[in-house]
């Protein structure tokens, strides 16, 4: 294995976690927002109401993209598992 081998696996796993992590994120994102306007409108600035929803819509996120995480980390691990059969 050589510079350019370790590089390709670099990238591509630093990829499959931005993949991964994705679906999470953006709903994280798309509810901070939603809370954040309500509490600019309303004047509440309740910390819970922050940190609740949040923790509740990222786990419903999390059960449904599921499947897509783990296809996106099997794929990873096949690849890198047959470039370690290869020899690289």
């Amino acid at each position: 294995m050589n510079e350019a081998d370790a590089l390709d696996m670099v990238q591509y796993a630093v990829w499959v976690v931005l993949v991964a992590s994705a679906p999470a994120v953006i709903v994280a994102m798309i509810v901070g927002i939603g809370i954040a306007f309500i509490q600019a409108l309303t004047q509440i600035q309740e910390i819970t109401l922050t940190f609740v929803p949040k923790i509740v819509a990222i786990l419903l996120a999390v059960a449904v993209s599921g499947p897509f995480v783990g296809a996106q980390i099997g794929g990873f691990a096949d690849v890198i598992f047959q470039r370690i059969e290869t020899g690289f």
